[in-house]
């Protein structure tokens, strides 16, 4: 297989996230590494997917797990070696597959070498590269911002006798995008893997990289406005109407220099990561208008608790081309930091189909999580095998976020699944297990081949990976609209419930596709009858 030269290949494109802590460990030690991903890229180009997204491997004392950097260019000795990197990037590629990496550049780990002197005193040559400020009179930090790990997000430092900006962890120092040389110092990174052959970047939390230079406190939300998308119910994080600790104006002028510089490379891409509850389809609009920003933005409206029914669905897509016109959303419905969709939507095999169906025909692009397309729910971890800081700090009410990141699961050979040989980094769960890639290519009605049905008809269709749409509406439980590129428009209506529902047919001549993915066709009445969960695709003459 060979690489689809269209720069333009993002658009639309189908993503894997793979979390390599645990997506396949070749040496023993129980946690998943470059070698691994290398490994199964085979099964991973079976789906048809256009590129992985790998979660952070760079260098890092862990204590969020990769996404605190104490080298952004290097490797991880527990990931492997640069060389693993190179050898995954040449594999990839040769089976037709890019590769984009997830960049932390909000904050780094406090074992950074630029830490490390930024707060050895107020004079150093990188004494302004994070951000730091003075007490209140009384000694209290300089804002009420507040951690989305939990208490406030400033950190007093008795070196500097000043508090440290840290919006995740106290081990995770923000960077201060105000500093030029700071952001000099991130593009040289950017370049540094766009050398080694990496085809784009997924941006962590990228509407955090500036923070107000006024520090003006945040004013408070009232109770019927709090959302929990983004942190946890129990969290204070959500009492606050987040306008100064992110957001930031400023950050336009520096995605637009960090868009310049992929521009230098052809067919490289960047999706960016916007956390807010609040404003988060305006930034995406924002951060994706035109040409000269980030090409695409990873939302979390489709990361809610609740199962989005057929007027929700409706509402998002109106609220993308409100807000977000010029934009282009990413979509998904699980990832590394939230209970896997199975789960968190209680959906039954049926409604799993139908639901990816739907993503596969939406505007947009799609990122799937690793163990998604098995349909694996969100496995039971329990407290003392805990590993993610988050979920013991907020234990029993939030349990955290290990119970979307155990182990992949390829064979039924061991308790393991096949993952590895020695002792997991996080108990393999025995549900799991039965619901493996073996077991399951070996029966015909199995989740995983209807995600390559409706990534193979996705990739069939110009419509649905770069066309316009005339606007997601819903009548009762359906959902339905058309999508057109060129001379190929089509017409997709999914029934998003357990009962059925009857919509009329559209107007015009139109023939009947997709019925691998169970496409239903018009009655002899002229109107659609669609069975629970039931789609009906069509292609207009």
């Amino acid at each position: 297989m060979t690489l689809d030269m269209n720069n333009d290949w993002w658009r639309g494109a189908v993503i894997y996230q793979i979390y390599p802590r645990s997506y396949q460990d070749t040496n023993g030690d129980g946690i998943g590494d470059l070698g691994g991903i290398t490994q199964r890229l085979p099964y991973v180009a079976s789906l048809g997917v256009d590129a992985i997204w790998i979660s952070p491997f760079f260098t890092s004392p862990m204590k969020d797990f990769g996404y605190d950097v104490s080298d952004y260019c290097d490797v991880d000795p527990m990931f492997g070696t640069l060389s693993d990197f190179d050898l995954l990037v040449e594999t990839a590629h040769a089976h037709g597959v890019r590769v984009m990496i997830d960049l932390v550049l909000s904050h780094s780990s406090d074992q950074h070498p630029w830490f490390v002197e930024s707060r050895a005193s107020r004079d150093n040559p990188k004494a302004d590269w994070y951000v730091w400020a003075d007490p209140k009179l009384d000694g209290t930090p300089p804002t009420n911002w507040l951690s989305i790990f939990g208490g406030s997000a400033w950190q007093w430092d008795a070196r500097r006798e000043q508090y440290y900006l840290h919006n995740f962890l106290t081990s995770q120092p923000d960077l201060n995008f105000h500093n030029p040389d700071v952001q000099d110092a991130l593009l040289d990174v950017v370049r540094f893997w766009l050398e080694r052959g990496v085809d784009g970047f997924r941006l962590d939390t990228i509407n955090f990289y500036v923070h107000d230079k006024e520090l003006r406190s945040n004013p408070g939300l009232p109770v019927d406005q709090r959302d929990d998308r983004i942190a946890p119910r129990v969290n204070p994080y959500n009492h606050q109407d987040h306008l100064y600790d992110k957001n930031q104006p400023e950050n336009i002028a520096f995605l637009e220099r960090f868009r310049a510089l992929l521009d230098e490379y052809p067919g490289k891409t960047a999706v960016g990561e916007v956390g807010d509850a609040q404003r988060g389809l305006e930034i995406m609009g924002e951060y994706t208008a035109g040409d000269n920003r980030v090409h695409m933005c990873y939302s979390f409206e489709m990361l809610s608790g609740k199962q989005p029914e057929a007027d929700k669905v409706a509402q998002i897509m109106a609220d993308v081309d409100d807000k977000a016109p010029e934009g282009w959303a990413c979509w998904a419905y699980s990832n590394h930091d939230v209970v896997r969709h199975a789960t968190r939507w209680d959906l039954t095999p049926a409604a799993q189909r139908a639901f990816t169906t739907l993503m596969m025909c939406l505007r947009g692009s799609v990122c799937i999580y690793q163990g998604e397309e098995l349909g694996l729910p969100e496995a039971d971890v329990a407290f003392e095998d805990l590993q993610d800081p988050y979920g013991i700090e907020f234990w029993p009410e939030f349990k955290g976020r290990d119970g979307c990141r155990t182990p992949m699961v390829w064979e039924k050979s061991n308790q393991n699944g096949g993952f590895t040989e020695g002792t997991p980094w996080l108990p393999v769960s025995s549900e799991h297990v039965n619901m493996c890639v073996a077991v399951q290519e070996e029966d015909p009605g199995a989740l995983i081949h209807h995600y390559r049905r409706a990534i193979a008809f996705r990739h069939a269709h110009s419509a649905l990976r770069q066309g316009d749409h005339d606007g997601v509406k819903h009548t009762g439980t359906v959902v339905h609209f058309q999508r057109s590129d060129g001379d190929e428009t089509l017409f997709i209506a999914i029934n998003l419930s357990g009962e059925p529902a009857v919509i009329d047919a559209p107007e015009g001549d139109w023939h009947q596709v997709g019925q691998e993915l169970g496409s239903a066709a018009p009655g002899p009445d002229g109107k659609l009858h669609l069975g629970p969960w039931q789609p009906a695709l069509a292609l207009k003459k």
